[in-house]
């Protein structure tokens, strides 16, 4: 048993392939509170995930009856700049400007280098990150394959390039077809298709940002058997999720009976994990 402690998105690392041209493989764990606990022991083992009922504001930590966005408080969510328009939209970013609800914060965060990205994620999805949020970004949406398809110096212009290929690729993943396995041979070739596509579709002043021979990047997940039916759960209505933890994948914890939860989704939750 692990003292309970306030959820958090999972943590996870890329081990390197072992031969050129494998994926690597990703490993997570949970900040448990002044310590970190590896969760792929657990996989395969009887797994309790319990919620005590006490939720905090992830920014202030204050204790709180109801979250806003992803684990805040109201007035936190109404000022944090990790609650901006523009982690949702990056394209009405104003770092660059000098502008923002902490300027220091956008300075750090938003005014840097980003990459504008395909991933396939049960389909092939566009999108943004900072740089130096490579590759965790992608593992946090579970992809399998990955492509930076171009390099700008700020968010504003990344978000400019993403809304303009909105007309042509999603945007979002569809958590049921992220936790399905695929083919990714197929799943490569298409992305390498997409990219083909975003070289003819992109406005052409966008385009001295395009990266034209990127290497795809591979990630394998510890899930390797999905069961046949997913329902997603929340701690709210179901308190303790108790079973054979199946596997890992993006943000989500897979049982073996098919409950499903979004880890990142319940930051802010005060929790116990016990395992047999």
């Amino acid at each position: 048993m692990m003292n309970g402690f306030p959820l958090r998105k999972m943590l996870a690392t890329l081990a390197p392939a072992q031969t050129a041209g494998e994926a690597g493989h990703v490993v997570y764990s949970m900040d448990a509170g002044g310590g970190t606990v590896t969760l792929d022991q657990f996989i395969g083992q009887a797994f309790t995930l319990r919620f005590s009922g006490v939720r905090t504001c992830v920014a202030c930590g204050r204790p709180v009856k109801k979250f806003y966005g992803q684990g805040m408080c109201w007035p936190c969510f109404q000022t944090a700049p990790e609650a901006s328009p523009c982690i949702i939209r990056p394209e009405l970013c104003e770092a660059h400007l000098g502008k923002g609800r902490d300027v220091r914060w956008e300075q750090d965060h938003h005014n840097q280098e980003h990459i504008v990205y395909l991933a396939h994620t049960g389909g092939v999805k566009v999108g943004v990150t900072r740089s130096t949020q490579v590759p965790t970004r992608w593992i946090d949406q579970g992809a399998m394959l990955a492509l930076p398809i171009a390099r700008v110096p700020y968010r504003q212009l990344a978000g400019a390039i993403e809304v303009d290929l909105k007309q042509h690729f999603a945007d979002r993943t569809e958590w049921r077809k992220m936790l399905l396995l695929s083919d990714v041979t197929m799943d490569e070739a298409a992305l390498l298709e997409a990219r083909s596509k975003v070289f003819e579709v992109l406005d052409p002043e966008l385009r001295p940002y395009l990266i034209p021979e990127a290497p795809v990047a591979r990630l394998a997940y510890p899930l390797y058997n999905v069961p046949p039916k997913l329902a997603s759960v929340q701690l709210d209505k179901l308190p303790a999720i108790t079973g054979k933890l199946q596997g890992i994948k993006g943000q989500y914890l897979v049982w073996a009976d098919g409950r499903v939860l979004n880890v990142r989704n319940h930051a802010g939750y005060h929790v116990e994990v016990e395992a047999a």
